[in-house]
């Protein structure tokens, strides 16, 4: 007889690309989402929660692998259908804005929040799996819809702990850089190879970094391993258009130091009455921390003046100047002034999905990057407009724009700035003298939790005390209830100060701990006030 093969146990370790969250990590979410929401609703969005599958039809080709067309998501196929894990939360919106287009009141304002999946190369902070938390304005062509979606981005920063200047918001319009194509003479379908070039090569200015994008825009360029990438071989005057808008950097260093004193800036209507010495003057010393908040102003409007320049001959370029100055305007009505939300040409995000404004939240407090070197935090959330999405499904253009904020990415910022304590506060632990007095001790958890506290029994092994105290340190627990036949017999209880206890065992050679106890004997009716007072002073 065959001998049957024993079953391998299954590995347990967590999928690549996947992590495991625990106490802490969820509460801090959880807190964290419940603020945002709070934002969100007070300017008047409705929740929704969407399934967490689509169909990759109503997916629909707005995958986040722009290399990879229809591939990127987690998908099966099921009764002739392909189904797939949804990869964000805005394409299933504009399923739903199709579906219920007949019940929801237009412009419907929604915000959802969840996992979403992306079936990428997984990296260092780069997961399969992550938290999305978006609002958006479906059915509204005025960009005032866009100046609120960056106010409410605003509020939202400040309502989670991100204090105000180390966060900034910068704006930007995807016309102005079909305008910027238009002007460069890549504009019509005979120029569609030579324009995609151009366009991905400007997606990928973070990774590639202003020479790596011109290289593109020329004949092409070869990477650290020697893998060439044939590039869009544009004029060296068209590259030089196209790199006007790329480069703001030095546009805009160029336009602050020198230009402000060019006849084409003083004949601008975009510089207004910053023509005088005085204003000049403010100009030049814009990195200045007391003109801060009017050397961004400044930078707005020399970003207005640039693009402007920029696009002069094309008319959707201009619409796009127009809608920028239009937010400008509407945000600073409201108080929204530019030191919180900035016109920045350099944002360049999903330009293969946008069609108007696009916005992005970058934090600019300095953190240590893994090799101890300093480094801005980055980006946390970002969105724009995009009125062809819900169009697929109804073939009517529907006017939508909206924002995604990366939760873990916030929650790990509020951890660089120390305002999130990763060793939370655990439950009071009622320990277990005697296994035949479980009702007394569930008594004394009842007590405690009707009265706010959190707390627990020890439900192990209670034969050995020592462990009980163990668990009560893995739990992080600030207090530990004790009470043995003595104590019920004389109706008392003993309350050990846990974190007290562990601050005088680190610190047992300093006089300032010899004289403080950390364990108290009080009446069982008073359990419940010392257990408040220990908190209270831990808090």
């Amino acid at each position: 007889m065959a001998k049957i093969k024993k079953q391998p146990r299954p590995k347990a370790q967590t999928p690549k690309g996947f992590q495991d969250y625990f106490g802490a990590d969820v509460t801090a979410r959880a807190e964290m989402l419940n603020t945002i929401a709070g934002v969100y609703h007070r300017y008047g969005f409705d929740a929704l929660e969407t399934s967490a599958v689509e169909t990759v039809e109503a997916l629909g080709k707005f995958l986040p692998d722009v290399d990879r067309p229809n591939e990127g998501v987690f998908a099966w196929e099921e009764d002739n259908d392909w189904l797939a894990l949804r990869y964000d939360l805005t394409a299933p919106l504009a399923r739903v804005a199709a579906q219920y287009r007949n019940d929801l009141p237009f412009p419907y304002r929604r915000y959802a929040m969840g996992p979403v999946w992306r079936n990428e190369k997984p990296g260092p902070g780069r997961f399969r799996q992550f938290y999305q938390c978006d609002a958006d304005t479906v059915g509204a062509s005025s960009v005032a819809a866009d100046a609120e979606i960056c106010a409410m981005l605003s509020d939202t920063l400040e309502a989670v702990g991100i204090d105000r200047g180390d966060y900034v918001i910068r704006v930007n319009n995807r016309k102005v850089l079909n305008g910027v194509m238009e002007v460069a003479g890549l504009s019509g379908d005979d120029k569609e190879a030579e324009r995609g070039i151009v366009l991905r090569a400007i997606d990928k200015l973070d990774r590639l970094g202003v020479e790596g994008v011109r290289a593109l825009l020329g004949e092409g360029r070869k990477d650290a391993s020697g893998d060439f990438t044939k590039g869009a071989a544009l004029a060296d005057e068209q590259a030089e258009i196209v790199m006007g808008f790329v480069d703001w950097e030095k546009e805009k260093n160029r336009l602050l130091a020198e230009g402000v004193r060019s006849s084409a800036i003083a004949r601008s209507d975009a510089w207004g009455s910053f023509k005088n010495a005085q204003h000049i003057k403010e100009i030049e010393e814009f990195a200045d921390p007391s003109v801060r908040t009017d050397a961004n102003k400044l930078i707005n409007r020399a970003a207005l003046y640039h693009l402007r320049e920029l696009v002069y001959s094309s008319q959707v370029g201009v619409d796009g100047v127009d809608e920028l100055q239009e937010i400008e305007s509407l945000l600073a009505s409201q108080g929204y002034r530019a030191d919180r939300i900035l016109i920045d040409p350099s944002v360049v995000r999903g330009l293969g999905y946008y069609t108007g404004p696009v916005y992005e939240a970058e934090l600019t407090f300095e953190i240590k990057d893994e090799k101890g070197r300093p480094r801005n935090f980055g980006s946390v959330a970002g969105g724009g407009r995009y009125d062809d999405l819900v169009k697929r499904f109804t073939g009517q253009e529907v006017p939508a724009t909206g924002v995604s904020i990366g939760v873990d990415r916030l929650l790990a910022a509020l951890r660089a700035k120390g305002q999130i304590d990763t060793a939370a506060q655990g439950p009071v632990v009622v320990t277990v003298m005697d296994r035949d007095r479980m009702a007394d001790y569930q008594t004394m958890v009842a007590d405690l939790r009707n009265a706010g506290i959190r707390a627990e029994v020890y439900l192990g092994n209670p034969k050995n005390f020592g462990n009980q105290l163990k668990y009560a340190d893995k739990r992080q627990s600030p207090v530990a209830i004790i009470a043995g036949s003595d104590e019920f017999d004389k109706g008392i209880v003993q309350i050990k100060d846990l974190i007290l206890g562990a601050e005088i065992a680190k610190n047992a050679t300093l006089e300032e701990w010899k004289d403080r106890p950390s364990q108290y004997e009080v009446p069982r009716d008073q359990m419940i006030m010392k257990v408040r007072a220990i908190l209270a002073e831990h808090s």
